[in-house]
């Protein structure tokens, strides 16, 4: 399991970044927002698994919003 934020996100294409506890970074696509709502907020603090995604690198995915974005991070 992955702890973090989700670091940006672009609703017009799709995808965004997660970043983790630990400053690992991770891409991901809204369908991998675990409650099937295909938008996310920058800054949310979140949790997610680590999978290999289609480009061979690894990607976040199951992501799940925990708290309200911390507002240093906006």
């Amino acid at each position: 399991m992955l702890h973090g934020r989700v670091a940006s996100f672009d609703e017009q294409r799709g995808d965004g970044e997660f970043v983790t506890d630990n400053g690992e970074r991770f891409y991901f696509h809204c369908l991998d927002i675990a409650d099937g709502s295909r938008s996310i907020r920058v800054g949310v603090r979140a949790d997610a698994e680590r999978a290999v995604g289609h480009r061979g690198r690894d990607d976040a995915v199951n992501v799940v919003a925990v708290s309200e974005p911390d507002v240093a991070h906006q």
